[in-house]
């Protein structure tokens, strides 16, 4: 799956490297490798912020609903829970999984990580996508 054909995201506000596996409807893989030559990355803040990594998976959740026409947007965030940080060398890999889909909506969980390490977990991601 090419990611420009899906999301309409470019540098520097898009977060996911390489898609790694998706099935319509039901979950996508990815990863984003960090780099000291992010924009974000600085010597007060040496990781990625964990709302940046939130967003990588809003993004993501756009490779489990390309049936739909239009742009997805992120709606609603629900039981996210932050846990360690991603630093520029690690590689951070995003998993969305679809648990619901309505008429324009999208509704799934999502894990981050580096490793065993959970950078985020979300149980709620919620995208609404406009023909």
């Amino acid at each position: 799956m090419h990611i420009p054909d899906v999301l309409p995201h470019r540098y520097p506000f898009l977060f996911i490297d390489k898609i790694v596996e998706a099935e319509q409807s039901v979950y996508a893989k990815a990863y984003k490798n960090v780099t000291w030559n992010e924009w974000f990355i600085s010597q007060d803040c040496p990781y990625m912020p964990h709302t940046l990594v939130v967003e990588a998976l809003a993004q993501l959740s756009a490779f489990t609903a390309t049936d739909e026409t239009g742009i997805s947007f992120l709606s609603s965030l629900n039981k996210v829970e932050m846990h360690s940080l991603a630093r520029p060398g690690d590689r951070l890999d995003l998993y969305f999984e679809v648990t619901k889909r309505r008429k324009g909506y999208l509704l799934g969980k999502g894990l981050a990580t580096v490793g065993e390490r959970i950078i985020v977990k979300a149980e709620e991601i919620v995208a609404f996508s406009q023909k």
